[in-house]
């Protein structure tokens, strides 16, 4: 005896309704297809280049940051590789820069650079990165990574754009910037002095002196350093860094105290003309006689 089976019939019945429904037209398919969707081609426009760069510019006038960005992004991916994508692509990172979205400043500045190294606003495209980094400069109590980003991108625009406007500019930030990177190194020095860590101490009071000479922290590294080396019995170097401040930075409130230091102890300031100290600091005063 045979016995029917009901998943077969019904599976049967589906496939029957199914071609039934075929031969009826594809509007009942897609009525019982939960996946089926109508799709309609969208025919897209195409804005003149000079139209989308001149929308892109009003809305900078009206500190649409953001919109001005979206525009000249969009003149980018639909003249690629024209001259209008050239300019669009450095007016985005310009917007992005204006409406202080500085990560895709730095992008933007970033593929013009790659694509156009040789072009007459790359030096501009360079500012527009460093400054980027710049302004993202956190306070000195926190990590200083974006400091040294900035640094780079700065010490590069000179480097590879001497004859740039925009150099007097970037020499500037980066002595502000080396000062920022240096005042890091203090606070972690000072740190450590106080838990009287002298040997870690001295080891960032000595990256302040052969790293960043030329920043107001200097005074106060070398005094530090008499400090830190009169702690440990090391007289010679204490007598040695007390001499390199008070013959750099003789009027220095630092070098005043360095001095009362060593008397408090019996000696007086001693400089070792062969010490990293010293040279650290005839390098300075070498490469300021050249450059004058």
């Amino acid at each position: 005896m045979s016995v029917s089976n009901p998943t077969r019939g019904a599976m049967a019945a589906v496939i029957l309704s199914v071609l039934g429904l075929g031969l009826g037209g594809c509007d009942a398919l897609d009525s019982i297809n939960p996946f089926a969707e109508k799709y309609k081609p969208e025919v897209i426009p195409t804005v003149p280049a000079d139209k989308l760069y001149s929308e892109g510019l009003a809305k900078m006038e009206d500190s649409d940051y953001e919109g001005a960005a979206k525009k000249f992004g969009d003149l980018d991916k639909q003249y690629t590789y024209s001259d209008w994508s050239r300019k669009a692509l450095l007016m985005t990172a310009f917007a992005n820069y204006e409406g202080q979205k500085y990560d895709d400043a730095i992008n933007a500045s970033k593929r013009y650079l790659q694509r156009h190294p040789a072009s007459k606003d790359a030096a501009y495209a360079q500012y527009l990165m460093a400054m980027s980094q710049y302004k993202q400069i956190p306070d000195v109590t926190r990590d200083q990574e974006r400091s040294e980003r900035a640094l780079v991108a700065l010490q590069e625009l000179v480097t590879k754009y001497p004859k740039s406007e925009y150099v007097a500019d970037a020499k500037a930030k980066i002595q502000i910037t080396r000062d920022q990177l240096a005042g890091k190194e203090m606070e972690i020095g000072r740190y450590y002095l106080e838990r009287r860590n002298f040997p870690a101490a001295i080891n960032r009071f000595r990256d302040v002196v052969s790293k960043y000479q030329t920043t107001r922290h200097a005074e106060e590294a070398l005094m530090r350093l008499t400090e830190a080396y009169m702690a440990l019995g090391i007289t010679a170097e204490a007598q040695n860094s007390a001499a390199v401040l008070g013959h750099n930075f003789p009027d220095s409130p630092w070098y005043k105290d360095a001095y009362a230091l060593l008397q408090n102890g019996g000696l007086e300031p001693r400089e070792e003309k062969s010490s990293f100290l010293s040279r650290a600091f005839r390098s300075i005063t070498g490469q300021t006689a050249s450059a004058n």
